[in-house]
C-alpha cells in the first residue's frame, strides 16, 4: 500500500508511481494498464485513477483507445 504524501493530490502520486513503473520496465511498451486494477491497488475512486491516466496521456506515456483501454506507448514514438 502506498504511503500518501499530503502535499500532493492522490492522482498525482498514482501517476508518478505508474510513470516510474513504465520507466523501470515493470510496465513494458504495449502493456495494457487497467484502471480497475489501479483503483483496487490504491484503494481510491475511479475518478482519481482516471485523472492520473489523463496526466500520463498528457506526458505521452500512455495512449487510450475507446474499446481497447490504455496501453503503454512505445518508446520514442515508435508505431504500435
Amino acid at each position: 500500500m502506498i504511503e500518501w504524501d499530503p502535499r500532493l493530490y492522490k492522482w498525482e502520486q498514482i501517476a508518478n508511481v505508474v510513470a516510474e513503473r513504465i520507466a523501470n520496465g515493470t510496465y513494458p511498451s504495449l502493456t495494457v494498464i487497467s484502471e480497475v486494477q489501479l483503483q483496487e491497488e490504491f484503494d481510491v475512486a475511479r475518478v482519481t485513477v482516471r485523472k492520473a491516466m489523463e496526466q500520463l496521456r498528457a506526458q505521452g506515456l500512455i495512449t487510450t483507445k475507446p474499446g481497447k483501454g490504455s496501453i503503454v506507448s512505445p518508446p520514442n514514438g515508435a508505431d504500435d
